[in-house]
């Protein structure tokens, strides 16, 4: 055999025995200890997944939870949002409830009879006689009230001669002086009163038909019909007769045969 075989051999020889003694060594640890062989699969297998699952899925289920409402099953209570919504329903309600109470509670106080009275009389003038009849369904005691209206005129609150210039201010130019004075004796305000209102009223009287007159018709009649028509006219009005002749003649003629 020649050298370069038997080295071959030896070389084949040696490669085996190391082979062998690596196989060998690699049972026996740096420390003497044996070492045994375990899968890599082992230590992070089905029992580390399970595990893993086991650390994971409480977790994933709590965000669940925390982020949607269980769903009830049939057959089962209402779900919590229910509860909820009716007990803040009841709340809203009770809340409104006192609310309305509370303000009807707080009412302001009932007004004074002579409040009452000194707020007509902001308004308007009143006689002494319209005031009182405003006044009487507000109190039962009759001289109370009168005691309330003699106090009034003192004051100057109260006064039936501002009351009569303040109907004629409102209607002399609309209406005769017949309709005015019926208005004044409505409100009582005193026959001396009246009487210097109606004189008054006489002076100017066929002026103020005559403005009237115009601005319905502004033309004299020229048939019956037509005159009675004009004559009824200013007859509700509240123009006398004469006054009322005078201005459908022309103020011609007299009205005595009228």
């Amino acid at each position: 055999m020649s050298r370069s075989s038997r080295d071959a051999q030896a070389g084949d020889r040696g490669f085996a025995h190391s082979g062998a003694a690596y196989s060998s060594l690699a049972d026996i640890g740096d420390d003497g200890g044996a070492v045994f062989e375990v899968p890599f699969e082992a230590f992070f297998g089905a029992e580390g997944e399970a595990s893993s699952n086991a650390s994971s899925e409480p977790s994933f289920k709590a965000s669940r939870s925390r982020s949607r409402a269980p769903i009830a099953e049939p057959g089962e209570a209402a779900a919590p949002q229910a509860d909820t919504y009716e007990r803040s329903s009841t709340t809203r309600a009770a809340r409104a409830s006192a609310r309305e109470k509370s303000s009807t509670e707080k009412q302001r106080p009932e007004r004074s009879l002579k409040g009452r009275a000194l707020g007509y009389l902001s308004r308007r003038e009143y006689s002494r006689a319209e005031l009182s009849r405003k006044l009487m369904p507000y109190t039962e005691d009759a001289d109370a009230l009168e005691a309330l209206l003699d106090s009034l005129e003192r004051e100057g609150w109260l006064s039936d001669a501002r009351f009569a210039e303040s109907v004629v201010h409102r209607r002399a130019a609309r209406v005769g002086a017949g309709r005015i004075v019926s208005e004044l004796k409505r409100h009582a305000v005193g026959d001396a009163l009246i009487e210097e209102v109606s004189t008054q009223l006489r002076e100017t009287e066929l002026v103020r038909a005559r403005a009237v007159w115009q601005k319905k018709y502004g033309q004299l009649p020229e048939t019956p019909a037509e005159r009675a028509r004009q004559a009824r006219f200013l007859a509700a009005r509240g123009f006398s007769m004469s006054i009322i002749g005078k201005i459908l003649k022309g103020f011609e003629e007299d009205c005595a045969d009228y």
